[in-house]
């Protein structure tokens, strides 16, 4: 073959084949012309077949592969917003505190004797817990007794002076200064009289502060001195008595706590009784004896922003120990109804708690508002009224409005 084409002649690739012809007239205007495979003019044909491929390309692109299918609804597992009656109960962290509190101090300095006590026994008021040596106290208590004697006597004889200068001034054998320096000499015996009583009664107090004793019904502490020692107003605590029967649970509150309390009380027009206190030990035991609130502080503490509350609970047994850690739990004292449904049933945003809901078959956000939880299970306080079936399982792909199929599934809803 020459190199290049034959100028007015155009290739054409038929099978393993190239041809050339010349290029075709048009057929004059509504002139159909009929194309045959042998008539020598196959340029013809290879134009007729590309519009064939195209047409069938276009209705290759516009067949549907497969029948598209719908999704099938994501399944479920729903409960039943159940309503129940729930005891309402707040949580705190609170201490424990005897209801009277002594540090046993001495009042007069001596030596300490003896030491009448055992260290962590109950003790009654009036028991005797050290004893200081007592001889220096008892001369001075006999000491004075002897000024007490010394001053009456003067006065004695100073009222037997006034009444001679009396009976003199009636028959003018005496004059009345005379008289008068006889009544002031009876009234300064008088006063001192009254000052050797006062010296002497101070005296047999001292005397009685050598037996130091319990000023109230208690456990009692360590000592912190030992026999031998020399002990006295400035020596510090001698040993702690706390009183056992009954106690105090005082435990901060925070404003918003208190204030939802508040309203609480005024919606059931209720006093501080009507709510009950529960005090549960660090190992998770429940104190068996329940206490009622008392106390309400006057005052915020500005740096908690909380309230301080105080219960008084009954301690027959002595479980109760002052400065101990409790958790505390302020419920009411009669159950209300009030929906309940499991945590797990519960998510998270920036704009609060929410679940998932079926209705009509298809998936609804539902806001709440939440109350206590217990049990793995919390109460509703709004966003619920009951009845709704709430979504616990399966809740990760689903957004408001997507059909699904529910399935109820054994509650979990446990603790009420």
């Amino acid at each position: 073959m020459k190199q290049g084409l034959i100028e007015g002649v155009r290739p054409e690739i038929s099978g393993a084949t190239v041809s050339l012809h010349p290029p075709l007239a048009a057929p004059p205007p509504g002139k159909l012309q009929r194309f045959s495979p042998h008539s020598g003019r196959p340029c013809h044909r290879l134009r007729i077949g590309g519009y064939a491929a195209i047409g069938l390309a276009l209705m290759l692109i516009g067949m549907p592969h497969a029948t598209a299918q719908q999704p099938a609804a994501p399944t479920v597992g729903v409960v039943k917003a159940d309503k129940r009656p729930v005891t309402e109960s707040v949580h705190f962290v609170g201490r424990i505190e005897a209801t009277q509190r002594v540090d046993v101090r001495a009042r007069v300095t001596g030596y300490l004797e003896n030491i009448l006590f055992k260290d962590g026994e109950r003790v009654k008021a009036g028991t005797p817990l050290y004893q200081i040596e007592k001889g220096p106290f008892q001369a001075a208590v006999q000491q004075a007794q002897a000024g007490v004697l010394r001053m009456q006597a003067q006065l004695d004889n100073a009222i037997t002076q006034t009444q001679r200068a009396e009976e003199l001034l009636k028959t003018s054998a005496t004059s009345v200064a005379v008289r008068d320096d006889r009544l002031t000499a009876q009234k300064t015996a008088q006063g001192n009289l009254d000052g050797a009583q006062a010296d002497l009664k101070s005296a047999e107090i001292n005397l009685d502060y050598t037996e130091i004793r319990s000023p109230i019904d208690g456990r009692i502490g360590r000592t912190a001195v030992t026999r031998g020692n020399v002990v006295g107003p400035n020596s510090g605590v001698l040993t702690t008595i706390v009183s056992v029967d009954p106690m105090y649970v005082v435990f901060p509150v925070s404003q918003r706590e208190f204030l939802r309390l508040a309203e609480e009380r005024g919606k059931h027009q209720a006093s501080a009784d009507h709510f009950k206190v529960v005090v549960q030990f660090s190992n998770g035991t429940i104190y068996k004896q329940t206490g009622k609130i008392d106390f309400v502080d006057v005052k915020v503490d500005p740096a908690t922003d909380s309230i301080t509350v105080r219960a008084t609970l009954q301690n027959p047994d002595g479980e109760l120990v002052d400065g101990q850690l409790v958790q505390v739990s302020v419920e009411g004292d009669k159950p209300e109804e009030r929906v309940v449904i499991p945590q797990a049933a519960l998510i998270a945003d920036q704009q609060g708690v929410y679940v998932f809901v079926v209705e009509d078959g298809k998936a609804a956000i539902k806001r709440l508002k939440l109350g206590p939880t217990k049990g793995g299970s919390v109460v509703v306080l709004e966003g619920l009224s009951g009845g709704e079936m709430v979504v616990v399982q399966g809740a990760q792909t689903l957004r408001p409005g997507l059909p699904v199929t529910a399935t109820p599934i054994q509650s979990s809803v446990r603790g009420f």
